[in-house]
């Protein structure tokens, strides 16, 4: 009976050890498990703390290149108002000068008309355009047929011409000599000869006779190439048989402004 007991006995301790080593293997391997998932679990930890730490740096770039960017473009938009307004200046400086021009030369214009009043219209005529003011003397003012002498009372028009030109400053006098089509004979070679001829007369007697500054003055000859009516009649001709003095105002400031 003890024997039988015995036996027991020793069967149950050893089913014991072997229930208890097969539970520890087995933890064991819950932990081999777990610290193998914790191990995982911190490199995960590690690589999402880099990436974050990337992003945040990634963010401080992006708002220093925004605070830049606004700086600059606050700096553009202000150099660009100055632009704007140095250009609203410059515009009306312009056309307030274009204005004052236009202003000089509609007084002249009135100025030598008076002046020029006894004259027939049929003689002269005062006439603005293109910017300029065109005094226009027909031959028959000034000149016999085929003639660079200039008469009486052609001298007459150009001493009350000159005394208009020597109180106006800042004016360039063009003096523009025209003939007809016809062909000249004589003392000329041609119109171009007549058209310069003429010219040059009118400019010594303003320059000489009338004291017009000689630096104000050019003389030019255009021959029959710019009529002013048909050469086909008589009065054509005679229309274009004559000396333009070309007034125009001394445009250096105007000059000036737009080179800035």
């Amino acid at each position: 009976m003890k024997k039988y007991i015995l036996m027991s006995l020793s069967l149950a301790i050893a089913f014991s050890s072997c229930v208890s080593k097969k539970k520890f293997h087995k933890e064991q391997k819950k932990v081999t498990v777990l610290q193998r998932d914790s191990a995982d679990t911190h490199s995960s930890l590690y690589g999402c703390n880099a990436k974050v730490a990337g992003l945040e740096n990634e963010k401080i770039e992006i708002q220093k290149n925004l605070s830049n960017l606004s700086t600059s473009s606050q700096t553009t938009i202000e150099n660009s108002k100055m632009t704007i307004a140095e250009q609203a200046k410059r515009l009306k400086d312009l056309q307030n000068l274009i204005q004052s021009q236009k202003d000089i030369l509609s007084k002249l214009k009135k100025t030598i008309a008076d002046a020029l009043i006894n004259f027939k219209p049929d003689e002269l005529s005062v006439e603005l355009k293109d910017g300029r003011l065109y005094v226009s003397l027909q031959e028959k003012l000034l000149f016999k047929s085929g003639s660079a002498v200039v008469d009486p009372k052609g001298k007459e028009a150009l001493q009350t011409l000159a005394s208009v030109l020597n109180t106006t400053q800042d004016i360039s006098v063009m003096i523009e000599g025209h003939t007809d089509n016809v062909p000249v004979s004589g003392k000329y070679e041609d119109n171009w000869s007549l058209s310069v001829a003429r010219s040059t007369s009118i400019v010594r007697i303003l320059t000489t006779d009338y004291k017009v500054d000689p630096r104000t003055v050019i003389a030019a000859g255009r021959a029959e190439f710019y009529p002013v009516a048909d050469n086909g009649t008589v009065d054509g001709k005679a229309r274009n048989r004559r000396i333009e003095i070309i007034l125009s105002p001394n445009l250096k400031e105007l000059f000036k402004l737009l080179n800035q």
